[in-house]
């Protein structure tokens, strides 16, 4: 869903803002959909899993549950940095074809959770790359900072459907 979507629906259901939990990696502030998230939790180490891409940092068991987790720095091919006392996993409850999951992303630090007035959300400006658009939801006007909202579905949407691939070629 774009940004204009979302405006458009907000606004068909009289809603008014929409609720993110900000996030940081490096210097930018990301935002998901605060109803999206599960849990946040300090960083702990995971259990790694062999021939996995290289931003899949393993698995945790959450309460019985495996919950794969993506390092968003390696996903976004941003600078490694070393995990500390802020580093955070978010899981969050994301919807596939198959059902839905709970994934964990590993982000710098968590920030806040605001309200988007609809007014303040924008698209995705067209950067020619269709990679990175992809799982852009919009761009939102947040106090001083611009947030990139990110289409968390889409995201781990394309990360399965990358592994798949990868797993069908070594068949062949």
């Amino acid at each position: 869903m774009t940004a204009a979507q979302a405006r458009d629906t907000a606004a068909a259901a009289g809603a008014g803002s929409r609720q993110v939990l900000t996030f940081s990696l490096g210097a930018e502030h990301y935002g998901v959909d605060i109803l999206r998230v599960q849990e946040i939790r300090g960083w702990s180490p995971v259990t790694r899993i062999p021939q996995v891409p290289p931003h899949v940092l393993g698995v945790l068991n959450l309460r019985g549950s495996i919950v794969p987790i993506i390092d968003l720095r390696v996903r976004f091919n941003l600078a490694r940095a070393e995990f500390t006392p802020l580093t955070v996993i978010i899981v969050l409850s994301v919807h596939l074809p198959s059902g839905e999951r709970e994934f964990g992303l590993v982000v710098d630090a968590v920030s806040d959770v605001v309200d988007i007035a609809p007014e303040n959300l924008k698209d995705a400006p067209s950067l020619g790359s269709t990679s990175a658009a992809e799982f852009i939801q919009g761009l939102a006007i947040a106090g001083e900072h611009m947030l990139i909202l990110l289409d968390v579905d889409e995201l781990v949407h394309r990360d399965l459907e990358r592994v798949a691939l990868a797993d069908l070629s070594s068949v062949a």
